[in-house]
C-alpha cells in the first residue's frame, strides 16, 4: 500500500500542477471556458448567474488553488486538509464535465487549455480517475509523510502560492507565454482554415441481368451495364481526415461584403486590431492607436479593426475615440481566440502571424518597423 500511495501521490500532485500551469498560462482563455459552463448551468440553476461577472478572478483563484494543492500533496504538507480540498475540487470539476458531456453542451472542457483538447466524456473519465486516485490517497494517507519541517514547509507553501499567483496575473496582463492556439506567432491563418478530407472507398451493389443475383463491387466492372443493373452504392471512410484548426473565420464590412481573402491573404505587412466587444474594450490606449493608424496611412500599410459589435456600437465608439481606421465584423468567439486582449494588435504578412501585442504593451510604429519589418 505504501508504494501504491506513493505512486498516486506523485501522479495526482504532478497532474494538478501541470493542469494548473497550462490554465495559468492562458488565464483569460480559461475564464472564457468558465463563462460557457456558468451560462449553461444558469438556465436551470440561477445561482450560477452570480459567477459570470467574476469569472476572471475566479479563474485565477482556481489555477492558484490547483497548483498550490499539487505542491502541497508532493511535499506532504497538511495531508488531511490537502486531501479534502483536492477531493472537493475534483468533485466540482467532475460535476461540470459530467453535465457538459451528458447534455452535450460544452464540446471541449478546457482542462488543459489549447495544449491538449479533451472531449467532455474524455474529461469526465479523467476526473473519475482522479477521484478514485484521491480516494486511494485517503486510504493510504498514513504513508504520506512530510518532506520538510514546519518552517521550511510553510515557507515553500507561501513561495509556491505567490509564484502561482504571479504567473496567471502576468499572462492575463501580457498574453500567454506559451501559445498553443492556431493564431500563434508563426502560424499561417489561411493554412489553418484548411483541413484534410476523409479518404473514402465506394462500393456498388449490382444485379445480374440473367440470374437476378445481386453482388457488391468495390470498383465498376468493365462494361458493367451489359451484364448488370445498378441497385445502390455506399461509401466507407478508410482514413479519417483532419478537421481545420480554424473554423467559421470570415471578415465582413458592417454594411455587407466579404473581405476575408483581401485582408488575411494580403501579401504585404498589415495590422489587425482585435476588439471582440467594443463596449468592454480599453479606451485609454486609443490615443496611441490613433497615432499608430496615422503612421500606417502615411506608408500605405493596411490597418483594420475587427469586432463583433454592431454598426451602431461601432459608430458610437468611433465618435468617442476619434479612431479613423476601417472597422470589420468577425465572430466574437473567433476574435477572443485570436488574441487574449481587448484590444490586441496583430501583425500579419501573407496571412502569417508575425507578431502580436497586448494593449498593456502597445508598441510604437517605429519600434515595430525596426523589429518586424524585413
Amino acid at each position: 500500500m505504501k508504494i501504491i500511495t506513493g505512486f498516486f501521490r506523485v501522479f495526482v500532485g504532478c497532474l494538478f500542477i501541470f493542469s494548473g500551469f497550462i490554465k495559468a498560462n492562458d488565464t483569460l482563455g480559461f475564464s472564457y471556458k468558465l463563462v460557457e459552463y456558468f451560462e449553461i448551468f444558469a438556465k436551470n440553476i440561477h445561482f450560477f448567474e452570480y459567477f459570470i461577472p467574476i469569472t476572471t478572478p475566479l479563474a485565477i483563484f482556481l489555477v492558484v488553488f490547483e497548483i498550490a494543492l499539487g505542491f502541497a500533496l508532493l511535499m506532504g504538507a497538511r495531508t488531511k486538509l490537502t486531501l479534502w480540498l483536492l477531493f472537493l475540487l475534483i468533485v466540482f470539476f467532475t460535476f461540470l464535465t459530467f453535465y457538459s458531456a451528458y447534455f452535450d453542451k460544452v464540446r471541449e472542457c478546457g482542462c488543459f487549455g489549447d495544449f491538449w483538447h479533451l472531449t467532455p466524456w474524455q474529461s469526465f473519465t479523467k476526473d473519475l480517475v482522479l477521484l478514485v486516485s484521491v480516494i486511494i490517497l485517503f486510504i493510504g494517507q498514513k504513508y504520506i509523510n512530510p518532506l520538510f519541517g514546519k518552517k521550511m514547509e510553510n515557507g515553500l507553501l507561501i513561495f509556491f502560492v505567490l509564484l502561482s499567483t504571479a504567473f496567471p496575473l502576468y499572462t492575463y496582463n501580457y498574453l500567454p507565454i506559451l501559445d498553443f492556439r492556431a493564431y500563434a506567432i508563426g502560424k499561417n491563418i489561411p493554412a489553418q482554415t484548411k483541413g484534410v478530407p476523409d479518404e473514402v472507398k465506394f462500393y456498388y451493389t449490382l444485379k445480374d441481368k440473367k440470374t437476378g443475383a445481386s453482388k457488391e463491387f468495390d470498383a465498376w466492372p468493365a462494361d458493367w451495364d451489359k451484364q448488370y443493373d445498378y441497385l445502390s452504392s455506399r461509401q466507407e471512410v478508410t482514413k479519417k481526415g483532419i478537421d481545420p484548426k480554424i473554423k467559421d473565420f470570415s471578415i465582413a464590412k458592417p454594411e455587407g461584403g466579404d473581405y476575408t481573402q483581401d485582408i488575411i491573404e494580403n501579401p504585404n505587412y498589415n495590422f489587425l486590431l482585435i476588439c471582440y466587444d467594443l463596449s468592454l474594450a480599453n479606451k485609454e490606449v486609443f490615443g496611441k492607436i490613433n497615432d499608430f493608424v496615422a503612421l500606417c496611412k502615411q506608408e500605405n500599410i493596411t490597418f483594420a479593426i475587427l469586432t463583433s459589435s454592431s454598426k451602431e456600437t461601432i459608430d458610437k465608439f468611433k465618435e468617442e475615440t476619434k479612431v479613423t481606421a476601417d472597422f470589420y465584423n468577425t465572430d466574437g468567439t473567433v476574435l477572443k481566440t485570436m488574441i487574449r486582449s481587448n484590444p490586441g494588435l496583430m501583425l500579419l504578412k501573407g496571412g502569417t502571424v508575425i507578431d502580436m501585442w497586448h494593449y498593456h504593451r502597445f508598441p510604437s510604429y517605429n519600434d515595430v518597423k525596426q523589429k518586424d519589418f524585413k
